[in-house]
């Protein structure tokens, strides 16, 4: 088995987390959002992220606008709706218990 693997499988897991939080407090396009990720060193590819908004956006915990761009094409800006910040919290505790549960396993085994 590859550490690589797992590791992914870990990093899927906690995107929507993710995502939803860099766009918490301010509209971001997806350009800011992939940098945000990799700056925190949470790899994740354009294939990955696009269908991804897709769904929060199906889901109803964001929404998006279009901006003009002075450096090309319009810019499909994300922002978090209420249902999305009243799921984040959600996450986020989910996120809490599932944390401190983890390593409480690790560090007494």
């Amino acid at each position: 088995m590859k550490i690589e693997n797992t590791q992914a499988q870990m990093r899927k897991g906690i995107l929507e987390l993710c995502i939803l939080s860099i766009i918490n407090t301010k509209a971001k396009y997806s350009f800011e959002i992939l940098e945000a990720l990799k700056d925190s060193k949470m790899l994740v590819v354009e294939g990955t992220l696009y269908p991804l908004l897709t769904r929060l956006k199906n889901s109803g915990l964001l929404e998006y606008h279009w901006e003009e761009s002075k450096n090309g094409p319009p810019r499909k800006y994300y922002t978090i709706t209420k249902k999305g910040g009243e799921f984040l919290i959600e996450l986020n505790n989910s996120w809490d218990d599932l944390s401190k549960t983890v390593s409480k396993l690790i560090l007494n085994n």
